[in-house]
């Protein structure tokens, strides 16, 4: 397919918010969305600012110390925004030439980051500017193929937002049926015959001593194809490896670093299958009649903010985690417990397993396109 010149297609807008009417302010994350900013603008003059219609894009030209990401994004709401004027606004020239949004699909593709790093240039700041936007080449096929291949890869987006709902509707679920059970009626100072006061180093077993951290040169140094095992920190999936450590479903705890959520509840991820993970969470699984999804259950809603010490960075130690304090019922509530809560997880992995192959359908989408 026959590449043409980006800058034949799109044109740069500077309306500036002049009049102050418009209030929303927004940003663009590395993740190539609209945000709203969370800057402090006390004392700054809103009337620099640049306005953003719907349909327009808006990109920063910073893109060093940017994850090797470029932070562009095709604005999508309802009413007009305005974005920092370190911001370049531009639109589509003709939509009957070129859709805004397979454009949009194409600055998603791993590719686009990669060339607008290696065409940065500066000193203190590495910036990738107009001019070199408007020097990139992309296949343009004819506008009824742009909306076919834009209609396949919202197809997918639709289908993985619904299944995220069906996910937080199943664990709602999930913790409604754990509250009943262990937490609604239930007075701790007064428990049921056979049930007592216990902590978590009970139940749990800790296989801290086998995590080891990869470091991001060294992830950036395997083959991309090979990178198929999913790396995990504190908070979150980082990055993905060459091999596993670990392989079953396990509880993470943030360490250090991310380990407490505002509402003094620790960081908790429920993971399954082959997986690495650094030193900087606590990898768990159950014992004692305790399964993994009892336990997720449990950590989502405990209270650890008396035994999360550290000033700047905040930790989470193994021997305080350990004294988390939880109710362990009989063993018969207990089984009770887990196969009530058991059909629920299940969904919830399915539902998970289907969104992993949707989104890797949406890479594919993207890597065709430069085909």
């Amino acid at each position: 397919m026959e590449y043409k010149r980006l800058g034949d297609y799109i044109r740069e807008v500077n309306v500036r918010n002049k009049d102050l009417k418009v209030t929303n302010l927004q940003g663009v994350s590395i993740s190539k969305q609209f945000i709203p900013s969370i800057a402090n603008t006390i004392g700054t003059d809103m009337s620099t600012y640049k306005v953003v219609n719907p349909g327009q894009f808006a990109y920063g030209p910073v893109t060093s110390r940017n994850g090797d990401k470029v932070s562009i994004a095709l604005y999508k709401g309802d009413d007009d925004a305005i974005i920092s004027q370190a911001y370049t606004v531009f639109e589509v020239v003709d939509k009957d030439k070129m859709s805004s949004e397979y454009l949009m699909m194409w600055f998603q593709r791993p590719e686009f980051d990669r060339y607008a790093r290696f065409h940065s240039h500066g000193s203190a700041r590495e910036i990738f500017d107009w001019d070199e936007l408007c020097e990139t080449t992309l296949p343009v096929p004819s506008i009824e193929r742009q909306r076919e291949i834009v209609e396949e890869y919202e197809t997918l987006i639709r289908r993985i937002r619904l299944n995220e709902q069906m996910i937080e509707k199943l664990e709602a679920t999930a913790q409604a049926l754990y509250r009943k059970m262990f937490v609604d009626g239930i007075d701790k100072e007064n428990l049921p015959e056979g049930w007592r006061m216990g902590t978590l180093g009970e139940v749990v077993e800790c296989y801290d001593s086998k995590r080891r951290p990869v470091a991001g040169y060294d992830r950036d140094k395997m083959e991309p194809s090979k990178k198929i095992y999913p790396y995990y920190g504190a908070a979150a999936l980082m990055d993905y490896v060459d091999d596993y450590i670990f392989d079953g479903d396990f509880i993470l705890m943030g360490e250090d670093g991310t380990v407490i959520n505002e509402d003094n509840t620790p960081v908790v991820q429920y993971v399954r299958g082959k997986f690495w993970v650094n030193n900087h969470a606590h990898i768990l699984k159950g014992k004692n009649g305790y399964d993994e999804n009892l336990l997720y259950l449990i950590l989502s809603k405990a209270d650890v903010h008396e035994l999360v010490t550290g000033g700047v960075q905040a930790k989470l130690n193994q021997e305080n985690m350990m004294k988390i304090p939880l109710i362990i019922p009989t063993q018969d509530i207990l089984e009770n417990a887990i196969e009530q809560v058991s059909p629920v997880f299940r969904e919830i992995y399915l539902k998970q397993q289907e969104n992993t192959k949707l989104t890797e359908l949406q890479s594919l989408l993207l890597a065709k396109m430069g085909q």
